[in-house]
């Protein structure tokens, strides 16, 4: 009988930055007591589960995150770093507030930045940019993940999740604009 594979993606917990509403990017920005608590949440969410192998981006908010989930899982003997799930790039937008982006641009711009599916911030992705470097992620990791027999957990950030659950679960992009990645969720798949 053929294994089923597990995949456990999950988001970081709750950075100063998401906490006071900046558009954060690539810039470090470190969990707050409520992260950390978040990441505990997904950790015991995980406890059960067998992870033969973790999956981070280069931010430490998804290595802090990952690091409280792993605590349960001795059995995981690779952590492989993969920025095609890192954050969002939102270019010259990183390091501004919302407000002050409404402020600087108008709403109507902020909301094509913020949620518009093809519309990119100066210097920065769009959703479809995205899409791009997880739909290649997804396919080196699943024929990884059927090489090696393995049960993987992710720890990425809202926006790469978005259209990582785009393409795993096939969702219209009308969904995938208004989607909310909560902190504190599993998206368990089957490969």
């Amino acid at each position: 009988m053929k294994k089923r594979l597990k995949l456990y993606v999950f988001r970081h917990g709750q950075t100063y930055f998401n906490r006071d509403d900046k558009f954060t990017g690539f810039i470090e920005s470190k969990l707050t007591k409520t992260g950390i608590e978040e990441a505990k949440i997904v950790a015991l969410r995980l406890k059960k589960k067998t992870i033969d192998v973790a999956f981070q981006s280069s931010l430490s908010r998804s290595k802090d995150t990952l690091k409280e989930v792993l605590k349960f899982h001795p059995e995981c003997k690779q952590i492989i770093e993969d920025n095609r799930m890192i954050e969002r790039d939102y270019g010259r937008l990183s390091g501004l507030t919302h407000l002050e982006c409404v402020k600087k641009y108008g709403t109507e711009q902020y909301d094509k930045w913020h949620r518009g599916f093809n519309d990119r911030p100066p210097g920065g992705e769009s959703f479809a940019d995205i899409e791009k470097r997880v739909k290649s992620f997804i396919d080196d990791l699943v024929n990884f993940m059927k090489k090696a027999k393995v049960n993987v957990a992710i720890s990425s950030s809202g926006n790469s999740i978005r259209l990582f659950r785009k393409i795993m679960e096939n969702s219209p992009v009308k969904d995938v604009v208004e989607w909310f990645i909560p902190y504190d969720k599993v998206f368990e798949y089957i490969i």
